[in-house]
């Protein structure tokens, strides 16, 4: 059994469990007379609580409120926070009730959602909160009791002196709780008791999603609410000159017209602070669809943008960086051609092991390869909005945002308004996965409502959000491999780039696992703002390391499989290097754990089999593809796919993640692309920007996850980089044509097989 030294008294304790992430609420009812008379009153909150700290909230009649601190946007992290909580805590899953915690700094830490780091980083603090909660339900206990602490025992809410006959539920004992000192030690379950972790929870919004409750921020609304609309430039490249007033002055319900900066001068941007047009046009009125006629009839005139600079804050430990933007109209054919240059020059060399430039020289074949990715659009479902209300020097601000904390300091120096003073309400997301970590949405609409003095939903159109970023960048990879005359390889290299960023990690595998190993990289300033897309970098070097490994394997003559884990088991028992940055063993493990499920080396009759894996987000994925040939088309039957992230806290949950993350990927892989000419996007909505259909998902996924004791590591992304290369290298295997180029479709229908 896990114990934990705390030796904090109470103030300790709250004010570093606060900061670690962790955190407890002991609250009772003033009301602790009343007794519950009905199924419905057995779960309604009491009307008053006594707060201590930020997760646990325990009522008279036995009830448990936990909040879920992270935002959430489809994970199911503001189910699988509170399993973990009430794991400890040895609650009955049956009598708790999770409600969304807003922004809250001085409770909770890292209300960050995003990096598939929700669980990883919350596993010791939410477990130390509640294993907290119950050492301190258990000292009151054997205070009213007067027994020894150690003989009483916790079950589903309950507590229990078996000896005397005693019982109590912890909402008898939660008043006298909240007074007793925080103790110096606490003791962990042991994962093998668990009964809440491990086991499937449905879904906590479930039910208010399908029946249409109000919980995301599109939702809000409040009496005497104004709604906006925003215009920003046409193109990347452009910015704004002058706007006619006049020329919407006379149209019904519009209120006002105006241009707003969400930087000023002297402002130190973060991370998140991205913002392709840092000012734009806002129109008020007193409807949607006023202020978007307005829209479509505003006079404007725009300018070229000036050649710029500026820093941006790190992220996780990273140094600041300066961003370069270039001024001028780009076009995806340019960019071709540029990233084409950068193949042949001499890049950043970030790793070299061993004599690759030896081995080359040496070599009696050399195979290389150059893969490539366009710009990919998020089309989160939900539209970007936001609510606020600013008047004099206060501001509430409610919407879906991944990354409230960050958002913070911009509103601060935007508004000129205190922190203390500004209140984040999370709102639950309607599709996220990097987009909304960027929130300038919510600066935008703080800005227009502190302009008209009363509270504003501001709401993007679907165009809005595809012509003005943020977007995945475009990215080239060129692997090349040495062999001897035995095809026997004697060395790898890769080179990676992007516009504007590159998608190389250097120490990732198969890096440790060769002898002579070369990486370089290379990027290209673009005034076309990009930002965090699924597994970022991971999501395209993934497909292109992987890819290139089952040629690579091809011309040694070797199972895809067995080619792998002989570079694996180099690597755990021979590393070469370092500052390697993965697990061979772990590594090793799902690739044998997929091959098995998938009966790998026995398809089905008529099926093509494509393989792939990798390591992201501390997880490790493999993937097996099988596509058929139906009516001249190439259809996916069925996706295997192996993980390893440790302990699985909700596993029907986790199984949803991945299959969404498949489909995710495959339609990305088939479809996604999005392109400029003259710094315009060149498709702006869905009947343009092809998204995956229905009928063309996976017939069948399935989901197994190795058995593990390890904490928990990321899930929502780790499933998303593998299948790219897994789809490409089962569509060699059905064509007999390799595919370099991702989007697969137009290839495939230049070849007659129609998507």
């Amino acid at each position: 059994m896990a114990t934990l030294n705390k030796n904090l008294n109470r103030r300790s304790f709250l004010k570093v469990s606060a900061l670690a992430g962790g955190g407890m609420v002991l609250s009772f009812s003033w009301l602790a007379g009343c007794k519950p008379t009905g199924s419905e009153e057995l779960l309604a909150m009491p009307k008053e609580w006594f707060e201590l700290n930020s997760y646990i909230k325990i009522g008279e009649n036995g009830v448990v409120t936990l909040f879920s601190s992270n935002p959430e946007f489809g994970s199911n992290i503001k189910t699988s926070m509170p399993m973990i909580l009430a794991e400890e805590l040895d609650m009955d899953w049956e009598k708790v009730i999770v409600e969304q915690a807003d922004f809250y700094p001085e409770r909770y830490n890292r209300q960050f959602t995003g990096g598939s780091q929700g669980i990883r980083q919350g596993w010791k603090p939410l477990r130390t909160a509640g294993a907290t909660a119950r050492a301190m339900l258990i000292a009151a206990a054997a205070q009213t009791w007067k027994v020894p602490a150690g003989e009483i025992t916790t079950s589903l809410g309950i507590l229990e002196h078996k000896l005397s006959g005693k019982k109590a539920h912890y909402g008898e004992l939660a008043s006298l709780a909240a007074t007793l000192e925080v103790p110096e030690e606490i003791t962990f379950k042991e994962i093998k008791d668990f009964n809440i972790v491990g086991s499937s929870k449905k879904n906590v919004d479930a039910k208010k999603i399908v029946t249409g409750k109000p919980l995301f921020g599109i939702d809000h609304k409040v009496e005497g609410m104004k709604y906006a609309a925003i215009i920003h430039p046409p193109a990347f490249g452009l910015k704004l000159k002058s706007f006619d007033k006049s020329s919407v002055s006379g149209m019904s319900g519009i209120l006002d017209v105006f241009s707003i900066n969400l930087f000023k001068e002297d402002y130190g941007r973060n991370f998140f602070d991205t913002a392709t047009f840092p000012e734009i046009i806002a129109l008020v009125g007193d409807s949607t669809w006023e202020v978007m006629q307005a829209k479509n009839n505003l006079v404007v005139e725009w300018e070229p943008a000036p050649e710029s600079s500026f820093e941006i804050g790190g992220f996780g430990g990273r140094p600041n960086t300066k961003i370069k933007v270039p001024s001028g109209l780009e076009n995806s054919n340019s960019h071709k051609d540029r990233m084409k240059e950068f193949i042949t020059k001499p890049g950043n060399v970030v790793r070299r092991d061993g004599d690759p430039e030896g081995m080359f020289k040496k070599a009696a074949k050399v195979i290389e390869k150059t893969y490539t990715a366009p710009f990919l659009a998020h089309n989160t479902m939900e539209p970007m909005n936001c609510f606020a209300d600013v008047k004099g020097d206060k501001a509430v601000i409610y919407g879906p945002t991944q990354a409230p904390e960050s958002i913070m300091g911009t509103l601060v120096q935007a508004l000129g308004i205190p922190k203390e003073n500004i209140q984040i309400n999370l709102a639950r997301m309607g599709g996220g996965f990097g987009r909304r970590a960027y929130s300038h949405h919510m600066t935008e609409a703080a800005l227009i409502s502190q302009k008209i003095q009363a509270p504003v939903k501001m709401v993007y159109t679907r165009e809005d959000d595809l012509t003005s970023g943020v977007y995945r960048p475009t990215y080239s990879a060129t692997y090349r491999a040495a062999l001897d005359e035995n095809n026997n390889l004697l060395a790898l290299h890769v080179k990676a780039g992007g516009i504007p960023e590159s998608p190389l990690h250097a120490n990732r595998f198969p890096a440790g696992a060769i002898a002579n190993y070369l990486a370089e990289s290379w990027d290209l300033p673009s005034n076309i703002t990009i930002g965090a897309f699924r597994a970022p970098r991971s999501n395209f070097i993934a497909a292109a390391e992987q890819s290139f490994l089952d040629e690579l394997s091809e011309l040694m003559g070797k199972d895809p499989i067995d080619f792998r884990l002989e570079l694996l088991k180099q690597a755990e028992t021979n590393p070469v290097g370092k500052n390697n940055d993965y697990d061979a063993k772990r590594y090793a493990g799902v690739l044998e754990l997929v091959r098995d499920k998938s009966n790998w080396k026995t398809p089905a009759a008529g099926v093509h089999r494509g393989v792939s894996a990798y390591f992201c987000h501390n997880s490790y994925v493999a993937e097996v593809v099988d596509t058929k040939i139906v009516d001249s088309k190439p259809v996916v039957e069925k996706v295997y796919a192996a993980v390893d992230c440790g302990i699985v806290v909700n596993p029907d949950a986790a199984i949803n993640m991945g299959e969404g993350a498949i489909v995710d990927g495959i339609g990305n892989a088939f479809f996604g692309e999005l392109a400029f000419e003259n710094g315009v996007p060149t498709k702006t909505n869905f009947d343009t920007y092809r998204m995956i259909r229905q009928k063309e998902t996976p017939k069948s996924i399935e989901v197994h996850f190795v058995d593990s004791k390890e904490d928990p590591t990321g899930l929502g992304e780790p499933f998303f980089p593998p299948v790219f290369a897994a789809l490409a290298n089962s569509l060699y295997k059905a064509t007999g044509k390799r595919y370099y180029q991702q989007p697969f479709a137009p290839q495939l229908e230049m070849e007659n097989l129609k998507m």
